[in-house]
């Protein structure tokens, strides 16, 4: 039964971490959110997929940051092909 719905990731984990409710968390991260906010584990899912876009007018990135991000996610692509 669904009770709420929010857009606020803060007030989302706090609902969750005062089991109120779940919420999705990247498998990344789940170590860091497990430990910051006291909460369990109770199921995953290997369909759902996050994307992120760099677009940029420039051919060639100036900041070093974003320079390597950029490299690394370029090598991430063309090795899954």
């Amino acid at each position: 039964r669904i009770v709420a719905e929010f857009e606020d990731n803060a007030l989302l984990k706090v609902f969750g971490q005062h089991g109120a409710g779940i919420f999705p968390v990247p498998s990344v991260i789940e170590k860091e959110v497990r430990g910051m906010y006291r909460v369990e584990v109770v199921g995953s899912s290997h369909d759902v997929v996050e994307r992120f876009y760099a677009i940029s007018i420039e051919r060639k990135f100036k900041h070093p940051a974003v320079a390597a991000i950029s490299a690394a996610a370029r090598g991430e692509l063309f090795r899954s092909r």
